[in-house]
């Protein structure tokens, strides 16, 4: 009897396992089940070991964890990839004879090929996989099949036709072996039935993007970042975007500056080795005092490093890009909660401040899929901060604040000039020494409003108690609520920051007596060290993990219980 069940999907590239996945997660969310769904794959196109992991739990979970109970395998290349992982309780689903030697008294022989062929070709092996997951567990197969003949319809009757009779196949298969094994799944569906959305992250980003009102996009193409691309370029005539895939970084984040000095509200997509290139770009920008958000989707370095896998080393790559001193801003979501509302927030500090805004993710983060309440996606107000020039306008005029009207070309009589060289009011070249340190203290001026309205971390369990906060921040909320949840110790509590700079100054008093333990997926602690810096804090314990995978609740549990003892 299953109350939390893990089960992954693992085969190799090409043999369909997203398919497998996108299948079931459509039907079990609309039988009513919370649901979580991340992957790892290798960097190729054909063959290797991929896997997919799929939660459904009682209580909503999103997170990552490194048991499996139901392992469905695909390929003979399993075990070895999942070793690790297996346990003496994991149930694998796989053919006998593929197996060979490696066949267990927890296997399952199950004839994936054999029906997959009775219904018209191998390749309905995956199709098969998902309707045994389905039999088990009593999901009506009528959603399953709608499914698959609305997916399959732009493929003729036929292939709709054949994959529902594998569907049927593997239902029954699933169903028989179920009742056979006395298998059951034990989680009872959410009260109220509450109307949720399946997204990834990618695609919260993109909502995030669409609701903060951009309307301009360049990006050169480089994983994981490139899921925003294409998702606002299906969607350039609903929503009025201009999509430009450009030749390389240094021109995506220049057209970006280009559109955004005539008025666009823009943003590039890329990774860390891609923003490498833009680093001159996010320079100018704080020169010309002109706003760009900047979204880098982590993944392991240096170089190439590990392309298709997760970490956050891009910390301090964004914290000190670009030459120069100037004001910026980072964001790091890790809900698709946050996703979508940080991203709105971005583009309303990056207009109001004229500044460069980072929103940093992951590879976890963007690809991994999960349920969420549509009452949880709010809306803020688009915010716009242009005026209307008059004929004596000055770009950088001298402010209170720092902060100069900011004109676009076209809109009132003045003329909007700027200069990357150093320049007076009126975007004047100058080599005034009075001037330069007038223009420098202007550009710095605003980093004390931003600072004073930074978000508030989110605090994780009570504080009252706990006499160790365990910091993390971007994709690693999830699985340190769970963490936290399954330690069950009022010893700890946790906080979440989804902007890792600037910093907000309530954090000091959050960390009044209190030991620190930060959690990153980087090797050398790049967020406890800002920490240190800014708060003057030492940290306790650094709990880094820089292997390219994610961090599981297990690892967490494991690494608190040990520190609880020392």
């Amino acid at each position: 009897m299953y109350q939390d069940l893990s089960m992954v999907f693992c085969g190799e590239a090409g043999q369909g396992v997203q398919t497998i996945t996108g299948a079931l997660l459509h039907v079990l969310k609309k039988y009513g089940y919370n649901v979580f769904s991340c992957i790892e794959y290798m960097s190729r196109i054909r063959g290797g070991c991929n896997t997919t992991e799929i939660r459904i739990t009682e209580k909503k979970r999103d997170a990552y964890v490194r048991r499996i109970d139901m392992l469905f395998a695909l390929t003979h290349n399993v075990v070895e990839h999942l070793k690790d992982r297996i346990s003496s309780k994991t149930l694998i689903f796989a053919e006998k004879e593929k197996f060979g030697d490696q066949w267990s008294d927890n296997c399952i022989d199950t004839p994936l090929t054999k029906f997959a062929v009775e219904a018209g070709s191998v390749g309905f092996s995956n199709i098969v996989a998902a309707g045994v997951v389905l039999g088990m567990f009593g999901i009506p197969l009528e959603l399953f099949t709608a499914y698959l003949q609305g997916k399959f319809a732009v493929k003729g009757e036929e292939i709709a036709r054949k994959n529902v009779i594998a569907a049927k196949l593997g239902y029954s298969f699933g169903r028989d072996t179920a009742a056979t094994a006395n298998i059951s799944l034990q989680i009872s569906l959410p009260a109220g039935r509450p109307e949720r959305v399946l997204m990834d992250g990618s695609t919260a980003l993109g909502i995030g993007a669409v609701a903060a009102g951009c309307n301009f996009i360049s990006s050169y193409p480089m994983s994981p970042g490139t899921g925003l691309l294409t998702f606002l370029a299906a969607r350039t005539k609903e929503y009025g975007i201009v999509v430009d895939q450009a030749e390389d970084e240094i021109a995506a984040i220049n057209a970006g500056l280009g559109a955004s000095y005539a008025g666009a509200r823009a943003i590039v997509t890329t990774s860390g080795g891609g923003f490498d290139l833009m680093q001159e770009g996010v320079s100018l920008a704080g020169m010309i005092e002109t706003p760009i958000v900047i979204h880098i989707g982590q993944r392991p370095g240096p170089a190439t490093g590990l392309p298709t896998r997760t970490e956050q080393g891009d910390l301090n790559l964004a914290l000190h890009a670009g030459h120069g001193d100037f004001t910026r801003a980072i964001f790091s979501p890790g809900t698709l909660a946050e996703i979508i509302d940080t991203t709105q927030q971005a583009f309303n500090l990056a207009q109001q401040y004229q500044i460069p805004v980072f929103i940093l993710t992951d590879q976890y983060l963007l690809e991994s899929v999960s349920t969420i309440d549509a009452s949880s996606v709010k809306r803020r107000t688009v915010e716009a901060f242009l005026i209307k020039t008059t004929e004596t306008y000055q770009r950088y005029a001298f402010t209170d604040d720092g902060i100069s009207p900011r004109g676009v070309p076209g809109y009132g009589e003045g003329l909007v000039r700027v200069d990357s060289d150093e320049h007076d009011e009126n975007g004047l070249i100058t080599e005034s020494f009075e001037m330069r340190r007038r223009m420098v203290e202007k550009r710095l001026k605003r980093m004390h409003s931003l600072r004073e309205t930074a978000r508030v971390p989110t605090v994780i369990g009570s504080l009252v108690q706990a006499e160790t906060l365990v910091i993390s921040w971007g994709s690693n909320r999830s699985v340190l609520e769970e963490a936290l949840d399954v330690i069950g110790n009022k010893a700890f509590a946790g906080i979440h920051f989804s902007q890792v700079f600037p910093l907000s100054p309530v954090i000091n008093s959050l960390f009044e007596n209190k030991r620190l333990f930060v959690m990153e997926n980087n090797a050398t602690g790049q967020f406890a060290d800002l920490l240190s810096f800014e708060t003057g804090r030492s940290i306790s314990r650094k709990i880094l993990k820089a292997t390219g995978e994610p961090f599981s609740v297990e690892e967490v549990v494991d690494a608190l219980h040990h520190s609880d003892h020392e």
